[in-house]
């Protein structure tokens, strides 16, 4: 049975600007794989509430899983509640939950919880709170999307909270082997080891390090007698 599937979708102006370095996809992408869910498409938006929609829709009818990062905080340009409101056809609002919990934060750490921050418990109707242990405010799924901050830390925070409510298959094993010769030395071994290994998936990463052109040859799969076995015969068919 085929692992369910995953897109994750990064929203922000600054991340599109290079102002900001994504980190939240490698972080989802490695935690997905352990898990036994594939990721199998990633996008960066702009904060844009046309392109934020409807990349939402897309995801969310292609994919078992979608991941949102950023978009979420207590400024202007925090669009993508109201996004995803409107992508779920929902109403948004202050929930009580949501507003309880900033309530009690804000309240041990002694700062005002003006609008700006209320914004933060502004939830569509229908959705569940994500927790957030690093600074209270909450995400949110809905449907199969997964609603979370951009910030790694709070990010990773709420994908701790999320992995374990979601059912996955087998995670995904990987073997590398260096090869000291350049890519067109190898293509045809390596595509005869795809023909007959069609269930692994096998990536060739070439290099140049001292002068001297090398490949790291990726083996994955869930079975891991398989991988072993491919890269076995990968060793074998490079020394003849």
């Amino acid at each position: 049975m085929a692992n369910p599937t995953a897109a994750m979708l990064v929203i922000g102006d600054e991340i599109l600007s290079g102002r900001t370095r994504d980190a939240n996809m490698n972080f989802l992408a490695q935690e997905l794989t352990k898990h036994g869910v594939d990721l199998k498409e990633a996008r960066v938006v702009s904060d844009d509430a046309a392109a934020i929609e409807k990349a939402v829709k897309e995801l969310s009818a292609a994919h078992d899983h979608v991941f949102t990062s950023g978009g979420i905080g207590p400024t202007h340009d925090d669009i993508t509640a109201d996004c995803i409101a409107r992508a779920f056809d929902t109403h948004i609002d202050v929930r009580a939950d949501a507003r309880a919990l900033l309530e009690e934060h804000y309240q041990r750490t002694g700062l005002e919880l003006n609008a700006a921050r209320l914004r933060m418990a502004r939830i569509p109707d229908g959705a569940t709170l994500i927790e957030n242990p690093v600074s209270t405010a909450p995400g949110f799924t809905i449907g199969n999307v997964h609603v979370m901050a951009g910030v790694p830390a709070v990010f990773e925070a709420m994908v701790a909270s999320v992995l374990p409510k979601i059912t996955g298959g087998a995670p995904l094993l990987s073997q590398s082997l260096r090869v000291d010769r350049g890519e067109g030395d190898i293509a045809a071994i390596l595509s005869q080891l795809a023909e007959d290994f069609p269930d692994l998936s096998i990536g060739c990463y070439p290099f140049q390090r001292d002068g001297i052109f090398g490949a790291n040859v990726v083996v994955r799969g869930s079975d891991g007698a398989r991988v072993d076995a491919a890269v076995t015969r990968l060793s074998k068919d490079l020394q003849q």
